[in-house]
């Protein structure tokens, strides 16, 4: 599922014209994935979040936002991992259009699972790093493919959209 959205992106990114974005702006966007952990919930999950942020200038932005890493169960517990962040975001355009960018921030992971006769919550602050391209589909319009790093221990490859205001 994961590789068909991606494909889909990439051929809906290479087919589109090239407008450049606006500092001093906000945005909000959408992503859907895939998260990998190596813990006790190993193996793929899909993700999906939001996020929000302010385009400073043309090469940062401050940006937060919520992802639910994963939703996992196994014999009689269920649990879920979420992330709330907050991370500096620095972009360089590469062609008319397209960008890279990487991302340093902080999160916070909110770890929760429910089982017969107890439950465990953990949410750890960790350091959040990550990077990915960028292309403007229009003046407001972006889409964006995004691998991050949370911790040790958790990585989500990502592909969204976002909407400049």
């Amino acid at each position: 599922m994961f590789k068909k959205t991606t494909a889909a992106a990439a051929l809906l990114i290479a087919s589109s014209a090239a407008f450049a974005g606006q500092p001093n702006t906000f945005y909000a966007g959408a992503d859907a994935g895939v998260t990998r952990a190596s813990n006790a919930w190993d193996g793929s999950k899909t993700s999906y979040g939001v996020f929000a942020g302010y385009n400073l200038n043309e090469t940062f932005a401050v940006e937060a936002g919520y992802r639910r890493l994963a939703r996992h169960k196994a014999y009689n517990a269920r649990g879920t991992v979420d992330q709330t962040a907050v991370s500096l975001v620095a972009s360089m355009p590469i062609g008319e259009g397209f960008s890279v960018f990487g991302r340093a921030g902080v999160s916070v992971t909110d770890e929760k699972v429910r089982f017969t006769g107890g439950r465990y919550d953990n949410s750890p602050t960790r350091a959040v790093i990550g990077v990915g391209a960028g292309y403007a589909f229009t003046p407001k319009i972006s889409g964006r493919v995004e691998f991050q790093k949370t911790g040790s221990d958790i990585r989500n490859l990502s592909a969204g959209v976002s909407y400049q205001f």
